[in-house]
């Protein structure tokens, strides 16, 4: 198949839409995940941040590897086995950054089964470091490392391109003093294209800048950072200390949130992702939820379909 075929269309299929730890989180009772144990309709449980992408339906890619990210193909039929033996129509997966709810994954990849595991150079590192991931023995995962800012094909007729993005090291590299919108290596969005349809995802985002901004504007679709619906708001609930910044987020709402710093983009569908379990968006009907819905947001859910 080729970029102009016309019988492909880019598709995107989000696996898992929560931040770290999940919705509800395994240890938290703060009023969201208080909503969720009790079983309230107007919650609804998910799974930790990745998406899986396909121009033909038949091979697919997967963007970061949660820890749930057996149960999260078992939920999607287009991504079981299709054949006798082992077998996967999986053939690539592709790291944001480090952070374990988007690598601890890899380790259910396992198997013996050759995919493509891409990353950039600081990320690859990271993995190699750890003898854990071995496991993803060398000759049957080939590891390409991907240079920011340079397309690459991440599938047959599908165009992927990392980019920098304002953020920090996972939590387990911190040391010392530590910069919370550093730009490189070590978080980073991606940009499909197809054809000129164009999908971002960017789940981690610390601040938005003028680049980040010029690339978001007139793509097809976005899927953002949504983690926090304000800085504060882990501390407000009681279950941390870190603000949404210190963590490397931006808040939803507030002169320096997402939603003012979309105000005058051209961009077709624009979707919350990557959401904390303190956050109110995940209430529907909430006034937080119905703030983002006047803004023109949505709120992703595991299982969601996209297309370019």
């Amino acid at each position: 198949m080729t970029m102009s075929d016309p019988s492909s269309r880019l598709r995107l299929v989000v696996l898992g839409s929560a931040a770290g730890g999940g919705f509800p989180q395994w240890n938290c009772r703060c009023p969201v995940c208080s909503l969720a144990w009790s079983g309230d309709p107007r919650v609804r449980r998910r799974t930790q941040t990745s998406i899986a992408v396909s121009v033909d339906g038949e091979r697919w890619a997967l963007v970061n590897a949660a820890p749930e990210i057996l149960s999260q193909i078992q939920a999607v039929p287009v991504l079981h086995p299709r054949v006798p033996g082992r077998c996967t129509p999986v053939v690539s997966v592709l790291l944001t950054n480090a952070d374990i709810d988007h690598v601890a994954g890899l380790l259910s990849l396992r198997e013996a089964q050759s995919f493509s595991l891409y990353a950039t150079h600081a990320v690859h590192d990271v993995i190699a470091a750890n003898s854990v991931f071995d496991v993803l023995a060398a000759g049957v995962v080939e590891r390409p490392r991907v240079a920011l800012n340079t397309p690459f094909p991440l599938l047959d007729g599908l165009t992927a391109e990392i980019f920098p993005v304002p953020g920090k090291v996972a939590l387990y590299l911190e040391r010392g003093e530590v910069d919370t919108a550093a730009e490189g290596e070590q978080t980073v969005g991606v940009e499909f294209n197809h054809g000129t349809r164009r999908i971002l995802f960017i789940p981690g985002c610390a601040l938005m800048t003028d680049a980040l901004r010029a690339r978001i504007d007139g793509a097809n679709v976005v899927l953002f950072d949504g983690t926090v619906w304000r800085d504060d708001e882990m501390i407000v609930a009681g279950v941390g200390s870190k603000t949404g910044k210190r963590m490397g987020h931006m808040a939803i709402s507030g002169a320096d949130g997402s939603m003012a710093a979309f105000e005058g983009l051209r961009v077709s569908r624009k979707v919350y992702v990557h959401l904390n379990n303190t956050n109110p968006v995940l209430v529907e009907g909430s006034p937080e939820r119905r703030a983002v819905e006047r803004a023109g947001w949505e709120v992703a859910e595991d299982g969601m379909e996209l297309a370019g």
